[in-house]
């Protein structure tokens, strides 16, 4: 059935392993994502009993990765006839045996709460695979190791894998399977230079990413640690909110326009000083009407300060309906900004998994002899971009004759005929 299946044997000792907890962290491009799509059709496929689980934060993102990547798995190798698979729900059955490949997130507590009514048709849940487990709070991994247990026949096991990018050695992640011994834990990692498939397009990028923003490199490139020296921001704090209008002084809408690199919409409100990211759209290789059918509920009432560099984008949105304007910049507004935003606490709601992504590893350029400098590295940063311009009509202007600011106080002007709405349009995420 099975013949010349080809695998990246840095991941051999993975393959065999029987510990609970297999944690794989590694670079971009390592290939873990893929290997492990495929390491879990064979199993699913050869082990009566066995039903996974795949988790990502917000469960719709499964349908781009781990389901996308599991059905890649399958017409690989060549076993379409073996798996039943549907798209509406997400459902992977394997036909010679009943065992089943299921889908969930834990993006708040509906997600939650149905993950821990969630089984199989036949047997128990027996392994989980959360993909870009960064992503996670260490909460919602204890909800997932709750789901295993109960005796299970003599060949089989509970298994959790994890299969992320190490963004930042500050990471729970780091602290609770990597920084003490457990004989429950495998700890496994790769880069890209051990992934056999690569092609020589991707050297080059990291290549090119190793001279430009050699900190993104360790993290990306080498699967290290993301250090926290340098990093731009570390006044936030990830927190459930209520996200309602009517808790802020002001709310706005900002904008950085992509395709290639991610077009981001955050929703921002303001309170007593402090900055509240209640939602985010994150979308790549999408064009503006596209994401504007895609926004859904995203309010048509609240200002949209947008990206200036592409007026024609701005007016598209204004059609459409949307209070979209330009973002005001000058020389130096982008240090400006974020030194107003250092100044105060930044909450993230824990839906906002890119603008959780790119903040945490968010850092400063460095000179030739290694030193910080005071321009952010210009990677990663389309959400960033978007912090600043939703912020940017409250901070206070420069003063161009003396380089002071104005004693202008914040320019709420929001009104208040929407205070009574939720916060929409923020389902819509892209990694």
């Amino acid at each position: 059935m099975l013949r010349n299946i080809e695998r990246n044997t840095i991941f051999k000792p993975i393959w065999h392993c029987k510990k609970r907890y297999v944690c794989m962290k590694g670079s971009a491009g390592s290939g873990k994502s893929v290997d492990t799509a495929q390491f879990y059709i064979l199993r699913l496929l050869s082990e009566k009993g066995r039903n996974l689980l795949c988790v990502r934060k917000i469960d719709l993102s499964n349908r781009n990765s781990t389901f996308a990547e599991l059905q890649k798995a399958v017409t690989r190798l060549n076993l379409n006839k073996y798996f039943n698979i549907t798209t509406s729900p997400m459902k992977i059955t394997c036909t010679l045996n009943g065992n089943e490949i299921l889908f969930g997130g834990v993006n708040d507590d509906k997600q939650r709460e149905k993950l821990k009514s969630i089984t199989a048709t036949n047997g128990q849940l027996t392994d989980i695979w959360v993909e870009e487990a960064t992503e996670l709070l260490q909460s919602d991994l204890e909800i997932l190791d709750d789901r295993l247990r109960g005796v299970l026949p003599n060949n089989l096991f509970y298994q959790i894998r994890l299969t992320f990018n190490p963004v930042s050695s500050s990471h729970w992640i780091k602290k609770v399977f990597f920084d003490r011994e457990d004989k429950n834990v495998l700890c496994h990692h790769s880069t890209y230079r051990d992934n056999k498939f690569c092609d020589a397009q991707y050297y080059e990028r990291m290549e090119r990413r190793k001279e430009i923003d050699p900190d993104g490199y360790r993290v990306y490139g080498l699967g290290e640690w993301g250090e926290t020296s340098g990093l731009i921001f570390n006044n936030y704090e990830i927190k459930d909110f209520d996200t309602k209008i009517i808790n802020f002084d002001d709310f706005r809408i900002g904008q950085d326009f992509g395709f290639n690199h991610a077009n981001a919409i955050l929703q921002i409100g303001i309170k007593d000083g402090d900055i509240y990211i209640c939602s985010e759209i994150y979308l790549r290789e999408k064009n503006t009407e596209d994401i504007i059918n895609m926004a859904g509920d995203l309010p048509k009432d609240i200002p949209m300060i947008c990206d200036s560099a592409e007026p024609d984008r701005i007016i598209t949105w204004q059609r459409a309906g949307y209070k979209a304007r330009a973002v005001y910049k000058f020389d130096g507004s982008v240090t400006y900004a974020i030194d107003w935003l250092k100044r105060r606490k930044i909450y993230i709601n824990p839906n906002c998994i890119n603008t959780i992504s790119e903040i945490s590893q968010w850092h400063w350029q460095k000179d030739q002899n290694g030193n910080y400098t005071d321009s952010p590295v210009p990677f990663n940063d389309d959400a960033m971009a978007a912090l600043r311009y939703g912020c940017s009509e409250w901070i206070p202007k420069k003063s161009v004759e003396n380089n002071k600011k104005t004693e202008t106080q914040y320019n709420f002007s929001f009104e208040r005929k929407s205070t009574n709405n939720i916060v929409g349009g923020g389902k819509v995420t892209v990694v």
